[in-house]
């Protein structure tokens, strides 16, 4: 015989439905906030989990990375070493060189002769970092900067040392890695790409830089960067042709999803599901990017901080100020890559004319993020792919000399997103040419990068061909002592 009193039990009232329907309601809003795409059908659970979600707490949101495309030399930048001005046309101690590799532009040289910088170096802010003449607008921000001095690479060309920097390997079709933040951490703004890219030229001498910079390799196409440019058309093939409106426009993308989709149920090709997000992000960017690229809206004040070519479309300062304004609307991964700095010869005049067009527009940056309570959550990153050699490349000169490629130290600096403020970390030898002290790899640089956004280097992996792939190859060590 039942019992009516259990059976009264059972019953579930409007008022206990209601209830517990809202809790669920509640956490389903927040998976949301917190996972933009967790419920999407074109998604699976793991892809959704993995994308937004670090894996212990931030000290950074997002990167501004100031690539100075040709490798600055240290030793007229951020690496002291008045030893070289008393030692001019002496030779290189073999002790000191070792078996250094060389490159094939030194390495028929008989001598060696060591050269001094011509710039004048003064010491700045509370720790007194020594910075060059030609840097006065980034010594004015000495206490908001870590200069790295340490930093070295096997690499000792440029393609092979740019593309290690970018992606962890020195071949192509590896992810880069705004990639590798947009596959971990997914963007902030749907109306914007995770990871953008800006490209300008000084007036030294060039490299080239080239889309595997910035692809997404293995990882879907979504995750690859989106090249802005300086012409009336900032994002090529992002406009509607003639004749054709939103509204059309509309209806053709969603005729196009549902192919897309039938497609994919019948191969299961996840690339079609990237191709869909990609269009339907277009979509969106065709009213947020003319809006994103109008510096017109600048005050004055703006404007006269970054310097008057910062309203010059493609240039260095014009990109600085647009990347504060891609990553202050959410922007994962803001690239900008400065052609110039190959001072293979008449270093003097070419790199007093690069460190000219960077100079205010990197300071600028800096000092516009920390007034607008940005930078403690951006991490602006500062240098190039390797330094430069403290000998004389070619016949010696002490008024017109250059440089080689110089591997084993170099100097980079890093400013917000919880590094040590106002600090220079590692040291090299007093000929600028070895490490003595905290050496910090290319692989532990990126480490830590990764660290500071939360990411831990060795779980941020990736199956690809029967093997687990990651930024940081097999290596790399997160460096505690430029953390905050």
């Amino acid at each position: 015989m039942s019992n009516p009193f259990f059976e009264n039990q059972q019953h579930v009232t409007r008022r206990h439905f209601l209830g517990k329907l809202s809790v669920g309601l509640g956490s389903a809003a927040l998976g949301t906030l917190l996972t933009k795409d967790l419920f999407s059908p074109k998604k699976s659970l793991e892809e959704s989990i993995i994308a937004g979600i670090p894996h212990f707490a931030p000290k950074a949101k997002r990167v501004i990375y100031l690539f100075q495309n040709g490798a600055p030399s240290q030793l007229e930048s951020f690496d002291y070493k008045p030893l070289l001005n008393k030692m001019v046309g002496q030779e290189l101690p073999a002790s000191i060189r070792g078996a250094q590799r060389l490159t094939g532009m030194t390495s028929g040289q008989d001598k060696f002769p060591l050269v001094g910088s011509k710039f004048a170096f003064n010491q700045y802010g509370q720790n007194g970092t020594w910075i060059s003449e030609i840097f006065p607008n980034i010594a004015k921000i000495a206490d908001d900067i870590c200069v790295v001095k340490t930093i070295h690479t096997e690499a000792i060309n440029h393609d092979p040392a740019l593309t290690f920097f970018q992606s962890g390997a020195q071949q192509g079709n590896r992810p880069s890695m705004g990639a590798w933040l947009s596959y971990g951490l997914g963007s902030e703004n749907s109306n914007l790409p995770a990871y953008s890219v800006l490209l300008s030229r000084g007036k030294g001498n060039g490299q080239g830089v080239y889309s595997k910079l910035w692809t997404n390799g293995f990882l879907d196409s979504v995750h690859q960067g989106v090249q802005f440019s300086n012409s009336d058309e900032p994002i090529l093939y992002l406009e509607n042709p003639d004749g054709v409106d939103a509204v059309t426009r509309r209806k053709m993308l969603d005729k196009l999803a549902m192919l897309n989709d039938e497609n994919y149920k019948e191969f299961g090709d996840p690339e079609i599901q990237s191709r869909v997000q990609q269009y339907e992000m277009a979509y969106r960017m065709q009213t947020a990017v003319p809006e994103m690229m109008d510096l017109s809206k600048e005050p004055d004040y703006i404007v006269n901080m970054y310097g008057a070519e910062s309203m010059v479309p493609g240039t260095y300062a014009a990109n600085c100020l647009l990347a504060r304004r891609l990553s202050e609307s959410g922007v994962r991964f803001v690239q900008l890559y400065h052609q110039g700095w190959d001072q293979h010869g008449n270093l003097f005049n070419e790199m007093s004319g690069q460190a000219m067009d960077v100079d205010r527009a990197s300071a600028a940056l800096v000092q516009d993020l920390k007034q607008r309570g940005l930078l403690d959550e951006t991490l602006v990153i500062w240098g190039g792919e390797f330094g430069r050699t403290n000998f004389c490349q070619g016949n010696f000169s002490e008024d017109n000399y250059g440089r080689d490629h110089h591997p084993r130290c170099f100097s980079i600096w890093m400013a917000g997103g919880g590094v040590k403020p106002g600090i220079s970390y590692g040291e090299t030898d007093e000929f600028g040419y070895n490490i003595v002290k905290d050496p910090v790899h290319v692989h532990d640089f990126h480490a830590t990068v990764l660290h500071l956004l939360g990411m831990d280097h060795e779980k941020l992996i990736y199956k690809h061909l029967g093997r687990r792939f990651r930024l940081t190859d097999v290596a790399g060590k997160v460096i505690p002592g430029i953390i905050a």
